[in-house]
């Protein structure tokens, strides 16, 4: 399939913005994009012009409102799709399985399933936060980032295990597992991050809940793309 050359550059440099969250220069960008520093103003002007990237009074880039309404409205369609599949990872870890997203440096809660055990549950609710620099889920989220020297020791082990396990970080005694969900609109580049995952007081099988939670986030990175 044929794809436009100005609107795969677009894309790429929205994607290039969303992985610098203190902004980049149009000279970086355009180096990055391998593209002429006057193209890189063009491409920034346009996006610009869609709210979908501003410039910080150093002159530097980094995204806009627009990018952050984009994903905003796809959050309905990944509740949707992920609900089922959170009471399903409840029932076969029994713990609580929740979908968190990033928001600023902050990890949210945007959906939760709690398991029909009576093990010990986490007060994991809607709404719940907590700094992305902590906790599974921020962790899986951090981690489905490309590498970065700035990436702690728990953010490359869970790029290469491939999930998150957290102990009594958010909580006293409670384990998380999590495993990052690569959404189509973070894919293309407007900066949405996510990851599902588990999390439970006691009695949680780590090794059973790491292989679930990662089978959820497969499939519904599956879901989503489809």
């Amino acid at each position: 399939m044929s794809t436009l050359q100005t609107l795969d550059r677009g894309l790429r440099a929205l994607d290039i913005v969303s992985q610098r969250p203190g902004g980049i220069s149009i000279a970086e960008l355009a180096a990055e994009l391998e593209v002429a520093r006057a193209i890189g103003y063009r491409i920034v002007a346009t996006l610009e012009a869609h709210s979908l990237v501003a410039r910080m009074q150093d002159g530097r880039i980094r995204l806009a409102a627009g990018a952050a309404l984009l994903g905003s409205r796809f959050r309905p369609r990944l509740r949707e799709v992920t609900q089922p599949l959170l009471r399903d990872l409840a029932r076969q870890t029994s713990a609580t399985a929740f979908l968190s997203t990033l928001e600023g440096d902050e990890c949210v809660v945007i959906a939760v399933a709690e398991p029909d055990t009576g093990i010990l549950r986490v007060g994991y609710r809607i709404g719940t936060r907590h700094p992305v620099s902590r906790g599974a889920a921020g962790i899986a989220i951090l981690a489905g980032r490309p590498p970065s020297d700035a990436d702690t020791e728990a953010i490359r082990r869970a790029r290469e295990d491939g999930f998150s396990i957290t102990a009594g970080e958010l909580e006293h005694g409670a384990v998380g597992v999590a495993a990052s969900v690569r959404s189509p609109l973070d894919h293309e580049g407007v900066g949405f991050e996510s990851s599902v995952g588990v999390v439970a007081i006691e009695g949680l099988d780590t090794d059973v809940a790491a292989s679930a939670v990662v089978a959820t986030a497969a499939r519904i990175n599956s879901l989503l793309d489809t």
